[in-house]
């Protein structure tokens, strides 16, 4: 099959809404579902990927550090920031219900016509179930999380899966979209790599490569530029 007749799985750029110069080149370039971390830290909605120590001053990922005292990006900042016509995939980042409420309030108060939401601790979705235009995704990064989706899911479904994609075969994949009409994987950082998940039946790819997701979302002309239109149901 010639790559243009490939299905196209849709572009998300992974942490773009984490940064706002990002957010902007992303926009620019036309890429319309973006994603940020968002974190509930003493009282407020944080925007970045990076983890706290606890009560410490730090701010830390594997080999990184950053500076604890420099301002740091809130949620109602990203909102603001980021134009009507791009949707927003919010990452949550915590287990706490007041994580989503709080969330649930700000993306109400924003009036945003599209959102998505992600989590690991899936009962923080429950929050968005009456919310109208908010897509949630239940967040899937370990075997033991994708047996449980399964046992727990299995016969109700869910909106949307995004997966790891170590866990992902054509297999896995087809047994996903019975219980799922979007599937949605990370992290995909090539094109031939975007490209056999398409054939296996992935919705959309979370890529840290803006580049490659304007080439992506270049190659829908006729699917569109909506993840829904790579939905099945």
């Amino acid at each position: 099959m010639a790559p243009e007749q490939q299905p196209v799985p849709f572009p998300i750029a992974h942490r773009a809404a984490n940064d706002l110069a990002v957010l902007r080149r992303a926009e620019a370039m036309g890429l319309p579902l973006l994603e940020c971390d968002v974190h509930l830290y003493q009282g407020r909605l944080e925007v970045r990927h990076l983890k706290t120590a606890g009560p410490l001053p730090l701010l830390w990922d594997r080999w990184e550090l950053a500076d604890p005292y420099a301002p740091r990006l809130l949620l109602d900042g990203v909102l603001a920031a980021a134009s009507p016509r791009t949707e927003l995939m919010l990452d949550l980042k915590g287990a706490s219900p007041r994580l989503a409420r709080d969330v649930l309030e700000q993306v109400a108060a924003a009036g945003r016509a599209a959102t998505s939401v992600a989590a690991r601790s899936w009962r923080l979705l429950d929050e968005f179930d009456e919310a109208p235009g908010v897509r949630r995704f239940h967040s899937v990064g370990r075997p033991y999380q994708l047996l449980e989706l399964r046992r727990r899911y299995g016969r109700s479904g869910v909106e949307a899966v995004t997966i790891d994609a170590r866990l992902l075969d054509a297999a896995a994949v087809t047994g996903l979209r019975r219980l799922a009409p979007t599937v949605v994987t990370w992290p995909v950082d090539s094109l031939a790599s975007a490209r056999r998940l398409g054939t296996w039946g992935v919705s959309g790819i979370i890529t840290n490569d803006l580049e490659l997701a304007r080439i992506l979302l270049l190659e829908r002309p006729e699917r569109g530029h909506d993840l829904t239109d790579n939905a099945v149901g």
